[in-house]
């Protein structure tokens, strides 16, 4: 094994895990939690919001061995960080922006993160670092969010069909995919 990949006995893998919003357990020692991103801050509304994962690390480059978890969850960014400019006029390029004065602005992406306007490349990547790190009969569970995509187009950044999957929410525009590799 590469020295460059990280040793874990955790069954479990949340790639881009942000605040843990649909854990039970946000603690749970059974999912090794990783993200972009590692800060805390205060919401519009007074809340405090933090993103600790256990792991900063990057989902289009994850740093475990092939085939190491049972079960995967990619819940990516929804939004595209081109849909909004920082107040320097640059775009942000991380998968991960933080709501500040001199970044990309809004609550959602505060909480949820964004994608560069290369997401489709992005995406494509981290379907591919998912399935890699998978187990053969693993689970990859996949939520999408039809914000600004649709998830017919997010479908298609990966060669692997998904098993079933079910929407959601208020206007039924998050979808919960599984596929099995």
């Amino acid at each position: 094994m590469s020295e460059k990949y990280i040793k874990t006995d955790k069954k479990i893998l949340d790639v881009c895990c942000g605040g843990k919003m649909f854990y039970f357990n946000k603690n749970t020692p059974q999912v090794l939690f990783c993200d972009i991103r590692n800060f805390e801050t205060v919401l519009c509304d007074g809340r405090k919001f933090c993103v600790h994962p256990d792991i900063v690390a990057d989902f289009t480059n994850l740093p475990f061995e092939d085939n190491a978890f049972d079960i995967v969850v990619f819940d990516p960014p929804h939004l595209i960080s081109n849909k909004g400019q920082s107040s320097k006029g640059k775009y942000v390029t991380l998968y991960g922006c933080l709501n500040s004065k001199t970044n990309v602005p809004g609550f959602q992406k505060t909480k949820y993160g964004c994608l560069a306007k290369n997401w489709r490349e992005i995406l494509t990547q981290g379907f591919a670092e998912c399935f890699r790190v998978l187990k053969a009969g693993g689970v990859l569970v996949f939520k999408w969010s039809e914000i600004e995509v649709p998830v017919s187009e997010i479908l298609k950044l990966t060669p692997h069909g998904p098993l079933l999957g079910n929407r959601c929410g208020k206007s039924s525009k998050t979808h919960w995919i599984i596929f099995v590799k």
